[in-house]
C-alpha cells in the first residue's frame, strides 16, 4: 500500500488556486464541485494518500463567504438511482449531504431539481423538503441541449428555469453524483444574473479526468470506468490545443458544453475569459502525484473492481451490457485483465480445488489469506476470522468463537427467524467475536486488528448478500465478487 499522492501539498496548492479564481470575479462566483465533496473514495482508491474529505477541508476555510446548492436530477429520483459506494438512493444522499454540510458549519442555501417534468417521485421529494423549510427550485429539460445555443441562451431556454436566490459571493454547486446537471445549473444562473445586472463568474473543480497527465493514463481510464453508465469519454481538449498549442485532457460533456459557456460569457463580458474547458478548471491534483507507479497500480485495481461491479449489477438486473463492454475495452487499453488482481486469482483457484464458495484477502504486507464456506460459516465470515488471526498472531487452528456458541445463533436464525441459511454472516460473526473477546485473550487481540483491514483487497467466488457487502464497506475493504450466486458443486473425493 504505497503512498502515491501528497495530500498536504494538494490542500495548500488547491486552496491557493481557488482563492486566485475567486478574486478574478466581482459580484459572484459559481464554483461547480465535481465528484464527492467529503467522501471521495474513488479518488482515495486511485490516488493512494488522497484523503476522502480533502475538498470539504478546503471549503471550510471559505465557509464565511460560501453557500452550497445541491443539485439532483429528477429522473434519478424517479428511477431510485443508487450511490454504489454507500448503498443509498440519490434523494436520500441529498438529505445526508445537507446534514453533513451543516454539521461542519457550512450553509446549504437550497436544492435544485433538474430535468424536472412532474415526475411523481420528484414531486413527493420536493414536498418532503418543503416541509423541512428547504428551498427547492425547478430546472427543466431544454430541447437540443447543448447544441441549440440560440434556444438555450434565451427566455425559452435557461429563462424558463427558476432563478436560485443566493446570498453569498461564493456559490458551491454540488450533487450526489455525476449527470445531475451541475454545470447547466451554473450556466442558467449566469444567464439570470446577467439579466439582473449581476456580473457573475464560473469555475469548475473536478478531480477527474486529470488534465495534465496523459489521456490514456490508468488514472484517467479509471475515471471512464467509474462513469461507464454515463458513457463519459475522456478527450484531448481541442479548444485548449487550438488556443495554446498545448495538449490537455478533458471529457466529452465539458467539451460539448463549452460553446454554450462561451456564448454566455460573450453576452456578459463581451468576451470569454476562458479559451477552453481546461481553463475553466481549478484542479491541482496532477501536480501532487509523488509516485506515479503506485497510482497506476491502484488505478488498474479500480478498473477491475468497476468491471466486477458492473457484471454483478447485470445479474441483479440493474445495469446494461454496454457498461461491461466499455469497461472491457478500457481494460484492454490499460493492458490488464482480472488475473492481475491477486485476490481474484487466489479465490478462484481455491474454489477450483474445493468446489465450494471461497474468498481471499490481500493484506497490507502483501500476504494473501483465503477461506471457504463451512457448515458453520460463510466464506466471507470465515475470511474475516482467518485474516484477524493472522494479523493478531493467533494460531490458525485456534477457535476464536467456540462451535458451541455458534450453534444457538444458527438455531435462532433458522428456527425462530425463518432463515434458510444457518451459516453466520460477517455481521453475526463479528458480534460473536466481540462477545468472545470479553473472556478470551485471543479473541480480544483478533478483534483489535479490525482497523488494519482498511484498504485491503477482497474477492469472493460468489456474490455476497447486502449484509456482507455493507460490512466490508464499513471496514473500508475494497470488495469484488464473481457474478454468480451459487458456488460450484463440491468435487468427489475432496
Amino acid at each position: 500500500m504505497r503512498v502515491g499522492f501528497d495530500n498536504e501539498k494538494y490542500l495548500k496548492m488547491q486552496s491557493e488556486h481557488i482563492e486566485e479564481r475567486i478574486n478574478k470575479f466581482g459580484d459572484k462566483l459559481y464554483l461547480e464541485f465535481g465528484g464527492k465533496l467529503f467522501d471521495d473514495y474513488h479518488a482515495s482508491r486511485v490516488l493512494p494518500g488522497f484523503e476522502p474529505d480533502s475538498k470539504l477541508r478546503m471549503l471550510m476555510q471559505l465557509s464565511d463567504r460560501a453557500e452550497i446548492v445541491i443539485v439532483i436530477n429528477a429522473a434519478d429520483i424517479e428511477k431510485n438511482k443508487m450511490r454504489g459506494d454507500l448503498g443509498i438512493t440519490y434523494d436520500e444522499d441529498v438529505q445526508r449531504l445537507m446534514k453533513e454540510f451543516e454539521s461542519h458549519g457550512l450553509y446549504v442555501g437550497s436544492v435544485v431539481l433538474t430535468h424536472y417534468a412532474g415526475q411523481v417521485a420528484a414531486v413527493a421529494f420536493k414536498e418532503k423538503l418543503g416541509k423541512k423549510n428547504v428551498k427547492v427550485y425547478l430546472h427543466y429539460t431544454i430541447e437540443g441541449y447543448p447544441a441549440n445555443i440560440p434556444l438555450i441562451v434565451s427566455d425559452e431556454g435557461f429563462g424558463k428555469n427558476e432563478y436560485i436566490e443566493t446570498t453569498r459571493p461564493l456559490v458551491v454547486i454540488t450533487a450526489p453524483g455525476p449527470g445531475s446537471g451541475k454545470m447547466a445549473t451554473c450556466l442558467s444562473q449566469l444567464y439570470h444574473d446577467n439579466k439582473r445586472g449581476i456580473k457573475a463568474g464560473y469555475a469548475k473543480y473536478e478531480t477527474f479526468p486529470i488534465w495534465n497527465i496523459p489521456l490514456k493514463h490508468p488514472i484517467n481510464l479509471a475515471y471512464e470506468a467509474a462513469t461507464a453508465d454515463l458513457n463519459d469519454v475522456n478527450m484531448i481538449d481541442p479548444f485548449h490545443l487550438d488556443a495554446y498549442g498545448e495538449t490537455t485532457v478533458n471529457y466529452n460533456r465539458d467539451i460539448e458544453i463549452f460553446p454554450v459557456l462561451n456564448a454566455i460569457f460573450e453576452g456578459i463580458y463581451g468576451e470569454n475569459l476562458y479559451k477552453s474547458p481546461t481553463d475553466m478548471g481549478v484542479n491541482m491534483v496532477g501536480n501532487c502525484i509523488v509516485d506515479d507507479e503506485a497510482c497506476r497500480e491502484a488505478s488498474h485495481m479500480e478498473i477491475i473492481r468497476r468491471y466486477y461491479t458492473a457484471r454483478n449489477e447485470i445479474v441483479k438486473g440493474k445495469a446494461k451490457e454496454n457498461e461491461v463492454y466499455k469497461i472491457e475495452l478500457l481494460m484492454k487499453q490499460a493492458k490488464i485483465s482480472t488475473d492481475d488482481r491477486k485476490v481474484t486469482v487466489a479465490a478462484k483457484q481455491r474454489e477450483e480445488e474445493l468446489g465450494v464458495p471461497t474468498a481471499a484477502i490481500e493484506l497490507a504486507d502483501g500476504t494473501i489469506i483465503t477461506s471457504k464456506t463451512t457448515d458453520l460459516l460463510g466464506a466471507s465470515a470465515a475470511l474475516l476470522l482467518n485474516a484477524l488471526k493472522y494479523l493478531g498472531n493467533v494460531e490458525h487452528d485456534t477457535h476464536l468463537i467456540s462451535p458451541e456458541a455458534i450453534g444457538p445463533i444458527q438455531e435462532l436464525k433458522t428456527k425462530y427467524l425463518g432463515g434458510k441459511n444457518p451459516r453466520l454472516h460477517t455481521d453475526e460473526v463479528l458480534i460473536a467475536l466481540s462477545i468472545s473477546a470479553l473472556t478470551d485473550e485471543n479473541a480480544k487481540r483478533a478483534l483489535e486488528q479490525l482497523p488494519k483491514l482498511k484498504g485491503c483487497q477482497v474477492h469472493t467466488s460468489v456474490m455476497l448478500t447486502d449484509v456482507d457487502t455493507k460490512i466490508f464497506k464499513k471496514l473500508g475493504v475494497d470488495l469484488t465478487c464473481e457474478p454468480t450466486t451459487k458456488g460450484k458443486a463440491k468435487k468427489e473425493n475432496k
